[in-house]
């Protein structure tokens, strides 16, 4: 007897676990193979803000920034994306073309559904459309409540906050290398790119942290969140 086995074997925890929980066996086997991973090298585009909404997005490897233009060919971060993440899901339902840019900070592997597959499946099934409601709302708090809180700071809180986002969140150690420029932690944070440096400057002249190129070490941890919470 055959049995159908999807693409990719690692399918089953990550698309049945995260989104589609309420979705059948062989239907889960059917959307994996029509599953399409794409690469990325650091730096390539991979949503162009405007560009028609086609496909369905999450992350399956790497780290990305969505970022909308402010004018002047200046981009303004909105967030940052892990694995698992859905970079397409904050327009997709709302929208016929992206509302924002995503670009690879490092390198990615996306895994991309036809859009068409998606909408069907919400039409048919009212629990996984449920959980797409769910996944919606988490992506749109998120943004909102990291921006409340950048925003409630001042700058060497804001920072601070940043520092800790990436080791805490992203990579979840207190060593990393930073995946953003000091003017990109500044367009992220509504700060000059100048009072980025200067403020890092300081934190490694206090020894909290140790900087090497790109490399951050965090030295006194305990003082860089008191310095975000009350900075």
């Amino acid at each position: 007897m055959n049995y159908k086995t999807p693409k990719c074997s690692c399918e089953q925890c990550q698309l049945k676990n995260l989104f589609f929980s309420h979705v059948s066996e062989d239907e889960l086997f059917d959307i994996c193979d029509i599953k399409e991973e794409r690469t990325y090298t650091k730096g390539q585009r991979i949503l162009n803000e405007g560009d028609p909404i086609d496909d369905f997005l999450y992350m399956k490897e790497g780290l990305v920034k969505l970022s909308k233009s402010s004018g002047e060919q200046k981009d303004q971060i909105i967030s940052f994306s892990k694995p698992f993440d859905f970079v397409s899901l904050l327009s997709v339902f709302s929208s016929k073309v992206h509302m924002y840019s995503v670009t690879a900070l490092e390198d990615s592997t996306v895994c991309v559904l036809d859009l068409n597959v998606v909408k069907n499946k919400a039409q048919e099934n009212a629990m996984f459309t449920m959980d797409m409601m769910v996944r919606i709302s988490e992506a749109t708090d998120k943004i909102i409540i990291e921006n409340l809180i950048i925003r409630r700071k001042q700058l060497k809180g804001r920072v601070a906050h940043v520092l800790l986002y990436f080791a805490n969140y992203i990579y979840e150690r207190d060593e990393f290398e930073l995946p953003i420029s000091r003017r990109e932690i500044a367009e992220y944070i509504g700060m000059t790119t100048e009072n980025v440096i200067r403020t890092l400057s300081e934190f490694r002249k206090d020894n909290i942290i140790k900087i090497f190129g790109k490399d951050i070490l965090i030295v006194d941890k305990s003082r860089l969140e008191s310095i975000s919470e009350f900075g």
